[in-house]
């Protein structure tokens, strides 16, 4: 049970970090196509830049509504990015 289970997560993990690193090459290229330098300006060519982007994400202020149910709220936006994962 122990050997799927982290089988699971270690795909999840190199699925997401693939995506991290495939959006830094897509700024990359746009950066070039818009004659600009791009995400280049970080330490080590901007690879921090993805690692960065999510940090920003998850720490970013959320506005919670008062009178909405809590639980599909807070839910929703991991059940979207599992169904992604998993499409």
């Amino acid at each position: 049970m122990i050997i799927p289970l982290t089988s699971t997560i270690l795909s999840y993990v190199l699925a997401l970090v693939g995506i991290a690193f495939f959006t830094l090459i897509e700024r990359k290229f746009l950066g070039y196509f818009q004659l600009r330098k791009g995400p280049n300006k970080p330490i080590l060519i901007g690879l921090p830049v993805p690692f960065a982007d999510a940090i920003k994400l998850f720490l970013k202020e959320q506005n919670k509504p008062t009178k909405a149910n809590k639980t599909p709220f807070l839910l929703a936006p991991v059940l979207r990015l599992s169904l992604a994962i998993i499409i």
